[in-house]
């Protein structure tokens, strides 16, 4: 498996706590456990663990608070739930809000423990994808709002002479604009352009 990122446990239960870790480390997955969600929120980096098990009820902050607060990071791992007492609305309403699971207690150690590696090779894919887009804005971040402009209509298609005249600048400008998108961009020719913001511009 290409995730090598510890499973990451947020429950207020110590006995629970003990016993996912023991059955993960029966795969030889790593885990990190957190008493409150309070704690590991105090802890969170987006680049530290490859999936997130959090149980809803807890003391102080809830599983359900905790993952509304890890939506407004910039990224996180998939999270599945675990609950003694979920019902059918809060499942729905978790899932809906982009939750990996919802798995109620007493659960199959086995099949826990395969959603937890899914949830590794799906974070992988999320966070080579996410890192591809701070790239991406990275590179944006470069453009004067001038290039930004002129890179539109390079996206769309339109000829150097079109661009002047839509611009009112003249083509040698234009000339200049395109070869710096491009050289900033990292690319070679507008196709590449293209291909590479995929409608991000």
């Amino acid at each position: 498996m290409s995730n090598e990122r510890p499973i990451c446990i947020v429950d207020d239960d110590q006995d629970t706590r003990e016993a996912l870790a023991w059955l993960f480390s029966t795969r030889a997955h790593e885990t990190v456990a957190f008493d409150s969600g309070e704690v590991f929120l105090a802890d969170f980096n987006p680049d530290k663990f490859g999936c997130i098990l959090l149980d809803v009820r807890m003391t102080g902050m809830s599983g359900l608070e905790v993952f509304d607060a890890l939506k407004a990071q910039p990224y996180h791992p998939p999270v599945i739930f675990l609950t003694g007492h979920g019902d059918v609305p809060m499942a729905v309403n978790a899932l809906k809000g982009g939750a990996a699971d919802f798995i109620q207690k007493p659960f199959n150690d086995n099949d826990l423990v395969d959603m937890a590696e899914r949830c590794l090779e799906r974070d992988a894919e999320q966070r080579r994808r996410w890192h591809a887009r701070q790239g991406i804005e990275a590179r944006l971040a470069q453009l004067t709002p001038r290039e930004r402009e002129v890179m539109k209509l390079i996206i769309a298609g339109k000829l150097n002479k079109v661009i002047a005249d839509d611009l009112d600048i003249s083509m040698k400008t234009v000339e200049v604009h395109r070869a710096r998108i491009l050289e900033k961009m990292g690319v070679k020719t507008a196709v590449e352009l293209a291909a590479l913001l995929g409608g991000q511009a």
